[in-house]
């Protein structure tokens, strides 16, 4: 498994121990607070930068929590 492939398994279980709340926004805030918390910031540019060129892999609450990382990044 490459760096990148082991980033996405990373987020995508994150992303499932968050799904489980039905309010997916919420979700999604909890996994990027995550992401923030326990990624490094190359970590963190990588997974943004695999997103942004379609994120393949990627679950759909991972994807919302990745755009919620990068819309804080641009504050």
């Amino acid at each position: 498994m490459n760096k990148i492939d082991n980033l996405i398994k990373m987020a995508n279980d994150i992303s499932n121990f968050f799904n489980a709340d039905p309010d997916k926004e919420l979700a999604a805030d909890g996994v990027a607070k995550h992401i923030m918390r326990g990624w490094e910031p190359r970590m963190r540019h990588d997974i943004i930068n695999h997103y942004q060129q379609g994120g393949s892999g990627l679950s759909d609450l991972a994807k919302m929590a990745i755009a919620k990382l990068i819309a804080q990044t641009k504050v």
